[in-house]
């Protein structure tokens, strides 16, 4: 058997008299990288009740009608009602990602000492990685029905909401906060179903441009408030109350604003109502795989769950605006 070796051969930056310059770097490397959206974190987390996971959904109350409500009170026949409830369901999906660590390469930086923090920051980014990819689509998912899947990713809540027939268009011409304030107006205008939305979703490009419509428009400067630790987002008044209008960069629009052919979409949501049903745990579960013959460390980050807009016909709407 012939064993193989690897030559290495250390490399200079500069060599000469009484010098030696040899390549080093900071022990920090730089990580602005964009991480997690503000919606996952917002909406409900709920343990599946299986897969799918199963609810039921009241669309009528058992009310009689006013024609047969009302009777003649010495002669009284009462009509018979029955509320009307709807089965639904959310199937769950498999998100995973597995990163490998080469054992000659663990060992030369632990013997380097220059990155050992390295192991540890690049799971923990994998685990990031993962909720990067589960947060956009959650909003972007592919697939495009909750009774039948079409495709592994999930029904994406812009999807939900945008099947749910709920959409306004707001022409190039047209006022951006009159046209949420009158969608805002409807929902609350609804006679069947008792509407409170909470939240308007849009790519920070749309909001700087309600922003700017307020300043030249109205004269006024919307105020702040803020909706987690440390995150402060400006609010929009409303027949609803002042909500908060948060900027979400996974939701991306087309075309270059301005020019007549951009669409630009936003969700007035009930966060309520939006829920990610998870099995196992809510946070992505690391599992570390037995070792193979080239003596890598492999670890497997997997999510279990499904995202479901419950009311997606009502208590919410998808508003397309064209710039």
């Amino acid at each position: 058997m012939n064993a193989k070796f690897t030559e290495i051969y250390a490399a200079a930056d500069f060599m000469g008299p009484g010098a030696i310059e040899v390549p080093a770097y900071q022990t920090e490397i730089l990580d602005l990288v964009q991480r997690r959206g503000i919606f996952g974190r917002r909406i409900k987390q709920i343990p599946a009740t299986g897969h799918p996971s199963r609810f039921f959904e009241e669309t009528a109350i058992p009310a009689p009608t006013a024609a047969s409500g009302f009777v003649d009170p010495r002669n009284i026949v009462a009509p018979v009602v029955t509320p009307t409830r709807v089965e639904r369901s959310v199937p769950l999906k498999a998100l995973v990602a597995q990163i490998n660590y080469n054992l000659f390469d663990l060992e030369l930086g632990q013997q380097q000492s220059q990155f050992a923090y390295l192991q540890a920051k690049d799971l923990a980014d994998t685990v990031d990685g993962v909720l990067r990819t589960h947060d956009i689509a959650l909003w972007n998912g592919t697939d495009t029905s909750l009774s039948t899947s079409t495709t592994t990713q999930y029904f994406g809540a812009a999807g939900q909401i945008a099947a749910g027939g709920n959409s306004v268009t707001v022409g190039t011409s047209d006022s951006i906060v009159d046209a949420f304030k009158s969608a805002v107006a409807k929902m609350l205008a609804n006679t069947s179903f008792g509407v409170r939305p909470t939240a308007i979703y849009a790519n920070p490009v749309l909001l700087d441009l309600i922003d700017r419509e307020m300043k030249t428009e109205f004269n006024v400067v919307l105020t702040t408030k803020e909706i987690a630790a440390g995150y402060s987002v400006k609010m929009l008044s409303t027949q609803a109350g002042d909500l908060p209008l948060i900027p979400e960069w996974t939701l991306s629009y087309t075309g270059t604003p301005g020019s007549g052919t951009a669409v630009l979409p936003a969700y007035i949501v009930t966060e309520d109502l939006i829920e990610y049903h998870w099995l196992g745990d809510p946070n992505p579960r690391v599992f570390q795989l037995g070792m193979p013959g080239s003596l890598a460390s492999q670890y497997v980050a997997v999510k279990f769950g499904g995202v479901v807009v419950k009311g997606a016909s009502y208590a919410h709407t998808q508003v397309l605006v064209d710039r």
